[in-house]
């Protein structure tokens, strides 16, 4: 199913651009018009406050926009400091930098020295000067920059003093940024004086080198460029637009190439994605406007977990980047094809090892004391500990141990649902200004910023999945209140009045942002890769139990993408992206202007590769697609960590999980020696041993292998392949497997075929 059906323009603000969207209706008139005098949203049987908890710290009044963007504010972006500051943070659009500064918008290119330690890889550039800023004629100072539009991957920024003012519009992957002009002319003012090898005052069309970097300078035609050493200006004649480039290199068949496109405005940029039997086809449209002549393409540039999927023909012309080399394509969109990897809500009996051990694992969970309320992210976790306890109960057959784990599910989910005036927890309330549902209690900046919501909430998501496999009519009378959650990370609507589209997926960075804000100089980041993939399980798993096609394949979608960026770009297991300099085999966190071996919260090298494999679930089996590189991974760490292969200290049961995707012999020995060994807060001796021994038994994850159907995995060992699959539905599903076998799945049940 297209996303971009039914697509609504939030305007990127370029006068020459976007329309107002009239089906937009702010968050605040919506919320208004259904709460009722106590404050409460009902939804369903549940509902939501519309008013903060004590808890809860009070979000940003003012939001840094101009008044024609309308409609719920999208957080958790590489642009974000945009909105929450008069000003701005670095916005890394790769390859260039940009910086809305008091005196107009700097430009810098990032990529063109990319330096590395055992910390981290770094890229060059994001002064507070770049190379460049771009001004205006009749005001050098400006007070603030509002964001005037969005789309897909897109920006737009507006300055504005007096009657002076200007746009610029810039976003991933783009060479380019456009600007549009009020009340005189654009002004560059450059760190130092620019060589000219290309064109000379007086004329349009300017080629410039500053600090090694290139650069087009593409005034209207007829408009003129003057200096006066280090400050360029561009008498437009009436024409009040103008286009920079960054340019691979000097060379005058280059300048023509991005001159022949830079007229041609970006005005929208959207993801169109289908899922296509085992295949996710991706397709990224550059939506432009011809402002001179009629060409309709532009240029961009590609990651690598974009190129390496691209069915798209693209030249041999790239730019550098912290995430690796981005190559660039020429036309109006592009698409790649990337093989889904397969989920299942849970993995088979023939991974219970020893049941009576398994069940005595089971009942020593289901005899625990319940525990209290946490917050959001410590609450999700322990939804996540019940969800998988739950399926391990089904394939042993413990069904009175199942049933106890799902009502105590719903127990919780239940709770934290339901609204009463002056609730304090658990409890959600929904933010109008912004857009945005959170819940009390909050955590790690859940409530201002707006931090990882996809984190958190992805927790609620799988176990309310795992719920409605088992329990349809359940799943019908609290859908509303799940799908506000599913909404609030990833509405798939364009035109939903509560909250953004995919409200913290990059589009195209292929991978989810943690900061509501992006308040740092590095820009956005993300530390738990694996948390926002559990996130994108859980849709699938909600999606596919309640026969709900959009929100399944938006999870298929986001899981598949984001797959691929972790394996490019926090794993590198092609080691084709990490500088040579860098001597690590993962990283811990990701950011705009780097990547770091580190966490938030500790140098424990256990945490630092830990972070990106929690919480194990059965989705999990996405990691084991390059045994080679968990094998790399694996070593390293043991190498490094206190203790080795003994595991029984920091969070060594999830090395050794991790370690079982290639080989599992060890953690076998390990968990059969230690039954009762440490974990990590979110894992079960439970889960861990049906980890282990499904890996054992079955084999590793056979990527090799895709499937027309969602709810697979293929294992293989010894030359000989396991095929794994769950129908949801109410009669036998055949499901067809890329190599051709067929397997009749029985309804609501694991079938197996070895």
């Amino acid at each position: 199913m297209s996303t971009a059906a039914h697509h609504c323009l939030r305007q990127l603000g370029l006068a020459t651009t976007f329309l107002a969207c009239s089906a937009i209706v702010s968050a605040a008139e919506v919320t208004a018009s259904t709460a009722g005098a106590d404050g409460v949203v009902k939804v369903g049987p549940g509902g939501y406050l519309t008013a903060p908890p004590k808890a809860c710290k009070p979000l940003n009044d003012r939001i840094y926009k101009t008044s024609d963007l309308t409609g719920p504010m999208l957080t958790g972006q590489w642009w974000s400091s945009l909105v929450w500051q008069p000003l701005s943070q670095p916005l890394f659009a790769h390859p260039m930098v940009m910086r809305c500064v008091d005196g107009g918008l700097t430009i810098d290119y990032p990529g063109s020295k990319i330096t590395a330690n055992e910390h981290g890889i770094f890229g060059s550039g994001a002064s507070k000067d770049g190379d460049m800023r771009l001004g205006h004629s009749a005001s050098t100072r400006f007070a603030q920059a509002d964001c005037a539009g969005y789309s897909d991957w897109f920006v737009t920024t507006s300055f504005a003093s007096g009657a002076a003012s200007f746009k610029a519009s810039f976003g991933h992957g783009s060479p380019y940024i456009y600007a549009s002009y009020v009340g005189g002319n654009p002004t560059l003012t450059f760190s130092k004086a620019p060589t000219l090898w290309a064109g000379k005052a007086g004329d349009a069309v300017l080629g410039i080198t500053i600090n090694n970097h290139h650069y087009g300078l593409f005034g209207a035609t007829g408009s003129a460029w003057a200096t006066d050493g280090t400050t360029w200006s561009n008498d437009g004649k009436g024409k009040n637009y103008l286009t920079l480039a960054l340019l691979p290199d000097n060379q005058p068949t280059t300048l023509e190439l991005f001159k022949k496109h830079a007229h041609s405005h970006v005005v929208d940029t959207r993801v169109e994605y289908k899922v296509q039997g085992g295949t996710l086809s991706t397709t990224y449209q550059f939506i432009t406007k011809a402002m001179e002549g009629a060409d309709q393409g532009t240029l961009f540039a590609l990651y690598p977990h974009q190129w390496k999927y691209a069915t798209s023909t693209l030249s041999d012309q790239t730019y550098g980047s912290v995430r690796g080399v981005m190559k660039i394509g020429e036309g109006k969109s592009f698409t790649t094809a990337t093989p889904i990897q397969g989920v299942l809500p849970m993995f088979p009996a023939e991974g219970v090892q020893d049941k009576a051990r398994m069940v005595a694992y089971l009942k020593e969970e289901a005899g625990k004391k319940p525990a209290g309320y946490g917050d959001t992210y410590w609450e999700g976790k322990h939804l996540g500990k019940l969800a998988s306890l739950s399926g391990i109960a089904e394939v042993c057959g413990e069904t009175a141990l199942q049933k106890q784990f799902v009502d105590e599910i719903k127990r919780r989910l239940q709770d934290w649902f339901t609204a009463t005036p002056g609730k304090e927890s658990p409890v959600f309330y929904y933010n109008a200004a912004w857009g945005s549902l959170i819940g009390s209690k909050p955590s790690y900046g859940s409530d201002r910023p707006l931090n990882d919501h996809h984190f958190h909430y992805g927790y609620f998501i799988r176990a309310a999945g795992e719920v409605a496999r088992v329990d349809p009519a359940w799943a019908k009378e609290w859908a509303p209140m799940v799908q506000m959650l599913i909404r609030d990370i990833a509405s798939t609507d364009r035109q939903d009045k509560l909250f953004p589209y995919l409200r913290c997926f990059d589009k195209y960075a292929g991978h989810s942002w943690a900061s509501g804000d992006a308040n740092f100089a590095d820009g956005n980041n993300q530390e738990s890769s694996s948390e926002s993939l559990n996130a994108w399980y859980g849709l699938i798993l909600w999606g596919a139990a309640t026969g709900d096609t959009a929100v399944r394949d938006a999870g298929l979608f986001l899981f598949n993408t984001e797959r691929t960026a972790v394996e490019e770009y926090w794993f590198d297991v092609s080691a084709s992206n990490y500088p040579k300099e860098f001597p690590q085999v993962a990283l811990g966190m990701v950011w705009g202007g780097k990547g770091a071996f580190g966490t938030w919260f500790s140098a424990d090298i256990d945490c630092i590769h830990g972070i990106n494999w929690l919480p194990f679930t059965p989705a999990s089996i996405y990691m084991g697609r390059h045994p080679a590189y968990v094998k790399k991974n694996h070593d390293r760490i043991v190498e490094k960590r206190k203790g080795g292969t003994d595991y029984n200290n920091g969070w060594g049961d999830l090395v050794a999980m991790f370690g079982a995707l290639n080989d599992p012999t060890v953690a076998a020995s390990y968990i059969d020696a230690t039954p009762a060994c440490k974990l990590e807060g979110g894992n079960t001796h439970a889960f861990m041993y049906h980890w282990i021994y499904t890996l054992k038994n079955l084999g590793q994850n056979d990527a090799s292998v895709t499937a027309d159907h969602p709810l697979v995995n293929v294992f293989t060992k010894d030359g000989k392949k396991t095929y794994v699959a769950y129908n949801t539905q109410d009669k036998p599903l055949t499901v067809t497997f890329s190599d051709g076998t067929k397997l009749s799945a029985e309804p609501h049940k694991l079938t197996v075929k070895r």
